[in-house]
């Protein structure tokens, strides 16, 4: 396959370079976000080598790729300029084209993918490493103070520690805001004097010490999770370091249209951390803190009034929210979850339960998928069907198979969201639990059993996934489809 012609006849056919306004791309979907939407074919592009699905969800203009997304966009990105605009031939921008912005709520959605999208794929490294050292010291094959173990384990944390900078920069990209500075507010949220200072007591009456900064009182937290209390600090926080970013957005376009322009390359960028530093302290930090902890309360006490309809529910949903794209709005909560939950757990990470049934979901396309390869006559159809059900199986990425034969045979679709609320609800009923935040499939199983994790709880996620898995293939091989004659296909896997 010549990717670079697949890219640019994506490019034709979607208004040319001087209609994409923003690309990126997440694990199999080439996102773009379009000036004018009405410019692009739709049919023309589901049709072009290499494409398995157009959706157009959230404000954004998705081609459905499968592995080959990250090639394509490789060559996609050198032929339009979505970082400074497009520009003329004589290098000037040109003036930006209005198109339709869509509603508030997805803004909010193509933002919140923006933020979140990037760092995926590092957190579900660190959950595999994770998995696999509790696995490694259980099976007595390290010691939980051997060298190796130590290094590696420091490794899968450096993701979560150091979450404010990580958050910081992909929210600075995502509003398209001065990286460097938000990557320092980030930085300062993680400095060990700053932890030390937001967790310092009093050795005599046990409550936590006060600080001021230019006379403002620096808020500190405690917060109660199961049986222990947290005194709160901002590594590993999620939602301060975003509000502040949002925050410092405004600012910046405050202080560029009061400063002169000869002194903005110092003073902005200068002004801005002074004045972010006592904000976030004193304000924006506490109201993330806040929000954070009460995402994690309301989420816990949703799942614990009934653990087998709360995984019923991810794990028959969670497949139908990936065809809009909503699946990403779900992923504050998840890290969140982790986030909040560090203090809780002896192991020292933390835990969730949303990407635990959203296993469910992913192993019921997975089988539903192969309910098709082994039922279908089409040459092409079981070529496709095959290739979705290695994808979401080994590591959870489950677009192909949706995309490629589940939701256009429609049936397949039913009968994976079936599947998905069984193998779900046997996770709740069993308390299963992902130790860390990784993306579900074969590969990642590890990270599903850790020290605080009783055996039960990981026979439990077993038992679900198989349920799904198998359930779904037997019956969309029984249920069956309207199948593809080869002539009809016309799809690339």
């Amino acid at each position: 396959m010549d990717y670079k012609q697949v890219a640019k006849s994506i490019l034709d056919n979607v208004g040319g370079a001087d209609n994409v306004k923003d690309a990126t791309h997440c694990f199999t979907r080439l996102r773009l976000v379009l000036r004018d939407p009405a410019k692009a074919s739709k049919d023309a592009v589901s049709k072009l080598e290499g494409v398995i699905q157009v959706v157009e969800a959230g404000g954004q203009f998705q081609v459905v790729l499968g592995g080959k997304v990250n090639k394509i966009y490789d060559e996609f990105l050198p032929m339009v300029n979505v970082k400074g605009g497009v520009v003329d031939a004589d290098g000037k921008p040109i003036e930006e084209v209005k198109g339709d912005k869509g509603s508030v709520w997805n803004y909010i959605l193509q933002t919140i993918s923006n933020i979140f999208t990037p760092i995926v794929p590092a957190i579900a490294a660190s959950g595999l490493i994770k998995g696999l050292l509790s696995a490694a010291v259980k099976l007595e094959w390290l010691a939980a103070d051997n060298s190796t173990y130590v290094i590696l384990n420091a490794a899968s944390n450096a993701i979560f520690y150091f979450m404010p900078i990580f958050l910081a920069y992909t929210t600075a990209k995502a509003l398209k805001r001065n990286r460097v500075i938000a990557m320092m507010l980030g930085a300062f949220l993680c400095m060990p004097a700053i932890g030390s200072m937001m967790t310092a007591v009093n050795p005599e009456t046990g409550e936590l010490l006060k600080n001021t900064i230019f006379g403002l009182p620096v808020v500190k937290m405690a917060f109660k999770i199961g049986e222990s209390v947290k005194f709160f600090e901002y590594t590993e926080s999620v939602i301060p370091i975003i509000l502040a970013v949002i925050v410092l957005k405004w600012l910046e376009k405050g202080l560029v249209k009061i400063i002169p322009e000869m002194l903005q390359i110092i003073l902005v960028p200068g002004l801005s951390l002074i004045i972010m530093v006592p904000v976030i302290l004193t304000v924006v930090g506490p109201v993330g803190a806040y929000i954070g902890y009460g995402m994690q309360w309301v989420y816990s006490q949703v799942m614990g009034f009934s653990p087998l309809v709360g995984g019923a529910l991810v794990g028959a949903l969670w497949g139908v929210f990936v065809i809009f794209g909503a699946h990403r709005a779900l992923l504050p909560v998840g890290l969140n979850d982790v986030s909040v939950s560090a203090a809780a757990h002896k192991c020292g990470a933390g835990h969730n339960t949303l990407m635990c049934y959203a296993g469910a979901a992913n192993f019921s396309q997975a089988g539903a998928a192969l309910g098709v390869m082994l039922k279908t006559r089409s040459k092409k159809l079981r070529q496709v069907a095959g290739a979705a059900t290695i994808s979401a199986f080994l590591v959870g990425i489950t677009e192909p198979a949706i995309y490629g034969c589940n939701l256009r045979k429609k049936r397949p679709m039913i009968c994976a969201i079936i599947a998905g609320a069984v193998g779900g609800a046997i996770m709740g009923i069993g308390g299963a639990s992902n130790h860390g935040f990784a993306n579900n499939g074969i590969l990642t199983i590890p990270t599903y059993s850790c020290a605080d994790n009783t055996s039960g709880q990981f026979v439990a996620f077993l038992i679900g996934i198989a349920v799904a898995f198998f359930g779904a293939a037997v019956l969309t091989y029984i249920v069956g489809f309207e199948d593809d004659k080869d002539e009809e296909l016309r799809v690339d896997a």
